[in-house]
């Protein structure tokens, strides 16, 4: 017996390498072909990309932006009674406005044309000209 003859009498099992990573065996555990099977594979939430396609929009649950008020003109209120109340209803009854995402709008009153009523303004912005010609024809503004 000689020492580079001396053998084991249970030799070392040598472990099964195959697709080196993961599991064994064909994909290791990466599942199919294609952009996941790949190294360096980073694949961004959906909804990231659509947000950050929409200029100053950004964030997930946050309308960043506020809604703008729909224009009336002062013109256009000759049609109420004298004494009557402007209100954003009272405007979508009358059809000067219509409903913006199922909700009566913000509205702002602007100084273009001339009124002749004297009407009662209530929730709603009005310009300073618009004021003036209210006040004019002697009605208010709450």
């Amino acid at each position: 017996m000689q020492l580079h003859t001396l053998k084991r009498e249970h030799p070392n099992k040598k472990p099964q390498q195959v697709g080196r990573g993961g599991t064994r065996g064909k994909t290791s555990g990466r599942g199919g072909k294609g952009q996941t099977a790949r190294a360096g594979n980073k694949r961004r939430p959906q909804m990231r990309d659509i947000i950050k396609k929409i200029p100053k929009l950004r964030g997930y649950r946050f309308a960043s932006h506020d809604t703008k008020a729909t224009p009336v003109n002062v013109g256009s209120l000759n049609i109420f009674a004298v004494g009557a109340i402007v209100s954003p209803k009272t405007l979508f009854e009358n059809a000067l406005i219509r409903r913006v995402g199922g909700k009566l709008p913000k509205v702002k009153i602007l100084g273009t044309g001339d009124i002749t009523v004297k009407v009662l303004i209530e929730g709603c912005i009005v310009s300073k000209t618009a004021k003036e010609k209210i006040e004019k024809a002697g009605g208010s503004i709450k």
